[in-house]
């Protein structure tokens, strides 16, 4: 059931609104901006919450691995371990959620869950700076990444809430930007207390290291508070006086999802084949750390060329917006694949020492942001606004089980065959049935 609001606009206000911008704007009393317009207040405060996330996911990808590695034995292979873990978080994510989603579209249930994830995240990632071993360390460490993934299903639906689908590419290409430039502030100070604080404070690296954890806490509730003191549910499917009997039927909604879902060819033939080609983007994006640390390259070097990647990332993203607002959504997404097939093939066969690092990481910013910023906004535009949550549940699964898949392949490979390189490779096969799907695919936002 699509929700009714009161409208603040007049009558000829009502008839002037078109398609999906009318549901919005009626019940937030705004204005549609045009394509091209400046962000609105709304749109700025649903920004800075990748502002604020995008610093713990930095930092799982630059310095936690590293200092996992630390807390092993000797003879511990970070590779294997990190690919384990990175695994049950998304095989967590991608249980919860369609479940979790579909209830969350219950009138004022999407904020809460978020709330609830969210906590969750920044509670777990104030518990990694207590004196740990490496494997209750990795524990605290994946129900962290469960309360970030699981706060990002609920934040990624908040998007059509939030702007209308002439502007999803642009919001949340700059979601994306400004969360790669702006994490890079918390991480360079944490990097600036590790390499320096003994000598300042007479702490120990480890000790610095744990305070890293907690400015990064901070940080990210900082910048969280615009999003949740602001944010109103446009989108749902039923009020809360309903809530008990929309909750009761969660389970029949899910199974009327899927059905709707396989009986779309276009969406089910995007879905899949974002399955494959999100798989390496996140494998790319959580193993590139434990795999130069694999290869013996110096960790300052690791963390200083992942930095780089985040100021690449910033402005490629906002590029990646205006791109697809020029040449269409979709062939910019498959642009992304194909130069991921390239990154992928550069890892495995040239990647030997801090140089081929540091270009490796120049060549993931350039496509990471604007890969995932169009995914989640193309994803909006071809779903049902008053399901959003359920949808995005689903996404999630694809988007999770593939992580599932690519970290598991990666660490399985590596195992079995001592040789990392190989594990990397097979994501290939991933790449190319992604292009497959992407190219039969028909592209619905080309009818509207």
């Amino acid at each position: 059931m699509t929700h009714t609001t009161g409208s603040t606009g007049s009558a000829d206000t009502t008839t002037a609104l078109k398609g999906t911008d009318a549901p919005q704007a009626l019940a937030t009393g705004e204005f549609p901006i045009p394509p091209n317009g400046k962000l609105s207040t709304r749109e700025k405060k649903w920004i800075v919450y990748d502002v604020g996330n995008s610093a713990f996911v930095l930092l799982s990808t630059a310095v936690i691995p590293i200092y996992a590695k630390s807390l092993m034995p000797a003879d511990g292979n970070i590779v294997s371990a990190w690919g384990y873990a990175q695994t049950i978080a998304s095989l967590v994510i991608a249980l919860l959620m369609p479940l979790l989603g579909s209830i969350a579209d219950v009138q004022g249930m999407k904020i809460k869950f978020f709330l609830g994830f969210f906590g969750t995240g920044v509670v777990m990632c104030c518990a990694m700076a207590l004196p740990l071993t490496w494997l209750p360390f990795l524990i605290v460490y994946v129900l962290a990444t469960i309360g970030l993934n699981g706060s990002l299903t609920f934040y990624d639906s908040m998007l059509i809430d939030t702007t209308t689908n002439g502007r999803m590419d642009k919001v949340s290409s700059h979601g994306y930007g400004w969360g790669y430039v702006g994490s890079t502030v918390p991480f360079i100070v944490c990097i600036a207390l590790i390499f320096g604080g003994p000598a300042l404070f007479g702490w120990s690296t480890v000790a610095c290291t744990r305070a890293s954890f907690v400015i990064t806490a901070v940080w990210w509730v900082a910048f969280t508070i615009p999003l949740i003191t602001s944010y109103r549910q446009v989108h749902y499917r039923a009020t809360r006086d309903h809530a008990r009997e929309a909750i009761r039927g969660t389970f029949r909604e899910l199974g009327s999802t899927f059905g709707k879902i396989v009986r779309n060819k276009p969406l089910w033939m995007f879905m899949v084949a974002f399955f494959f080609y999100i798989d390496a983007v996140n494998t790319v994006i959580s193993m590139s750390t434990s795999y130069g640390t694999q290869l013996g390259i110096d960790s300052t070097q690791l963390v200083v060329a992942l930095l780089v990647t985040q100021f690449v990332a910033f402005p490629c993203a906002i590029l990646y917006g205006r791109l697809a607002g020029r040449f269409g959504c979709k062939p910019m997404i498959t642009v992304a694949v194909a130069a991921y097939m390239g990154i992928v093939f550069f890892a495995t066969f040239f990647l030997k020492s801090a140089l081929e690092f540091w270009i490796l990481a120049i060549l993931v910013g350039m496509f990471q942001g604007g890969i995932q910023a169009l995914s989640r906004s193309y994803y909006g535009k071809i779903i049902p606004k008053d399901h959003a949550n359920e949808y995005y549940g689903f996404y999630d699964i694809f988007g999770k089980t593939a992580s599932i898949l690519g970290t598991f392949l990666v660490a399985t490979t590596t195992s079995l065959t001592g040789n990392a390189s190989l594990g990397v490779l097979s994501i290939a096969i991933l790449l190319v049935a992604a292009l497959v799907f992407l190219f039969l695919q028909k592209d619905p936002t080309k009818t509207v």
